[in-house]
């Protein structure tokens, strides 16, 4: 029986969605849990973030397993081919991670993303989230699919202020 919890973060655009993801990364790890980030559609372009949560390794492991340096719409067919490959890779990294009981918390970063251009389908997502027991996740995007809503115990929309939008 899953007794883990399932969250998600929404909001439009850079408005603090991972930056939340990972404070509930750091709130978990005050309370000695295992914590485990999986970072989806980010490229290599948050480097300087990267560089900061890096700093909590060992005791949060950080994964991003896309190579690309441009969104992904940005790519040409071959490299988003390539970067499919690459998520992929993260999302059986996830499912092995929930299978084996790896954390406590799992955080997927960017994974709402997926669902837009059909990289994810809905009953993969349904599936990987079925899967994980006793283990919190935690999941960020932009949208919240309404077959989501039902599923998640807590979701947190971040809007960004008038002041914010002007920038």
């Amino acid at each position: 029986m899953n007794t883990g919890k399932i969250e998600v973060i929404h909001g439009d655009g850079d408005c603090g969605k991972t930056s939340l993801a990972m404070g509930r990364g750091i709130e978990a790890l005050t309370r000695q849990k295992d914590v485990i980030v999986i970072q989806f559609v980010r490229g290599s372009k948050d480097q300087g973030n990267m560089e900061v949560v890096s700093r909590l390794e060992p005791e949060m492991k950080v994964f991003c397993f896309e190579k690309a340096d441009r969104d992904f719409d940005q790519l040409s067919e071959e490299e988003k081919q390539e970067e499919y490959l690459n998520i992929r890779n993260g999302l059986n990294y996830a499912r092995k991670v929930l299978a084996t009981g790896e954390c406590d918390l799992l955080v997927l970063d960017g994974i709402l993303k997926l669902l837009g251009p059909g990289i994810l389908k809905e009953e993969e997502l349904t599936q990987l989230l079925d899967s994980r027991d006793e283990a919190d996740v935690v999941l960020t995007g932009d949208v919240v699919p309404d077959w989501l809503c039902s599923q998640a115990d807590r979701i947190e929309q971040i809007l960004l202020d008038k002041a914010d939008m002007k920038k």
